[in-house]
């Protein structure tokens, strides 16, 4: 059985949880390193970006999550340390997508919104959630743009890295999710 693990240092965890055993996942919490061998993908979740890179060094997730090879999601927190590149500033975290990202492009919480979006890869267009979104202001060679809004990136793929600004979590909608579920699988079928 596939076995995903959401990082479960701050964020939205639970949510994730209850998203993934809704499609049938084997879905278990990330709290220590260690557990990085024992599973085929990594969900970091949303939440507070500098917060969870603050528990990353604590708990000793930074390395190993550098060099971890299976798929890895990052959703809205998840992508602003996954990028290569943060704007306006010199510092970076975990440089594993070849994006440069704005964070709370979207504003504050009070601007949180909802959009209906066109996502590659799927036929009907897909009920985002954004609160306090980034947007990817810049992506390099190998990115793959899966969905823009009013004119910005907000979901997009490199190899086995996949990132949203928007929240999918939150959504009764899996469809987003499967999209990674289904990168877990080749990714496992490609290893055997």
């Amino acid at each position: 059985m596939t076995v995903i693990g959401v990082l479960g240092l701050q964020g939205a965890v639970g949510e994730h949880l209850k998203q993934l055993q809704s499609c049938g996942v084997d879905a278990v919490v990330v709290k220590k390193a260690e557990q990085l061998q024992d599973i085929d993908g990594l969900i970091i979740p949303g939440g507070e970006s500098t917060a969870i890179r603050n528990l990353m060094d604590r708990y000793g997730f930074v390395e190993p999550l550098k060099s971890f090879e299976q798929p890895i999601f990052g959703t809205c927190a998840g992508m602003v340390l996954l990028a290569n590149e943060l704007s306006g500033t010199e510092e970076s975290h975990l440089q594993r997508i070849n994006i440069r990202v704005k964070r709370n492009a979207s504003g504050r919480q009070k601007d949180s919104f909802e959009a209906a979006l066109e996502v590659k890869g799927l036929e009907e267009p897909y009920h985002a959630v954004f609160i306090r979104a980034p947007y990817v202001e810049e992506t390099g060679d190998g990115v793959e743009v899966l969905a823009t809004y009013d004119g910005q990136v907000v979901a997009a793929k490199e190899g086995n890295i996949l990132v949203s600004a928007f929240h999918p979590e939150l959504t009764d909608d899996h469809r987003f999710l499967q999209l990674f579920i289904d990168m877990v699988n080749s990714s496992k079928l490609t290893v055997v």
